[in-house]
């Protein structure tokens, strides 16, 4: 059960960026611009960056959340569930190892990314810009991890909810639905 009063049609962060939509805007704007923007990552490993951090921080709304957008991304359910188990076996490049490696390490603490770790992402590919982008979006998520955890958001009533989320994402991304989320209600 929440902390404070949300609407309990909107578990997650959806139901606390609206619940202060003035503090919530902002966040949607970084979130669509460096998920959604252009990039030379991939959406689909943009939302595993955001899967890796956030199943390391035990977060289980953005676990969910973002392993079905992964998923529905890349047509699979094996990558992500693979990326979860055991990034150095995980089906992706050697470049997306290192840089999901980055992202883990900073989701528990940037002082953990050391340079050995950002030559090793280099050597593989990785531009600084890619670095740079894994950074910000791990510490976005362990951001948006603890916003969630520590508000004890509430958790869907099943799984469907985690498929529709993700079609949201990816089809409309993170931003504010213009209708808003009435529509939500049961």
């Amino acid at each position: 059960m929440p902390h404070i009063e949300l609407e309990s049609h909107l578990p997650g962060i959806t139901g606390l960026l609206e619940y202060r939509k003035d503090t919530g805007q902002p966040i949607r704007d970084l979130t669509q611009v460096i998920m959604r923007g252009p990039s030379t990552l991939t959406e689909a490993e943009r939302e595993l960056i955001a899967t890796v951090v956030s199943h390391g921080n035990q977060c289980r709304f953005c676990t969910a959340a973002h392993a079905a957008t992964v998923d529905l991304l890349l047509g699979e359910d094996e990558t992500c569930k693979k990326v979860k188990e055991d990034i150095a076996t995980a089906p992706v490049s050697e470049k997306m190892k290192a840089l999901l490696t980055i992202a883990a390490l900073t989701g528990k603490s940037g002082r953990l990314v050391t340079t050995e770790i950002i030559e090793k992402a280099k050597a593989e590919g990785a531009t600084d810009l890619e670095i740079h982008d894994t950074v910000l979006i791990a510490a976005l998520f362990s951001l948006y991890n603890r916003y969630v955890d520590g508000m004890a958001t509430a958790m869907p009533d099943n799984d469907s909810y985690f498929v529709m989320l993700a079609d949201r994402l990816v089809n409309h991304g993170y931003s504010r639905l213009p209708q808003g989320y009435d529509h939500l209600k049961k």
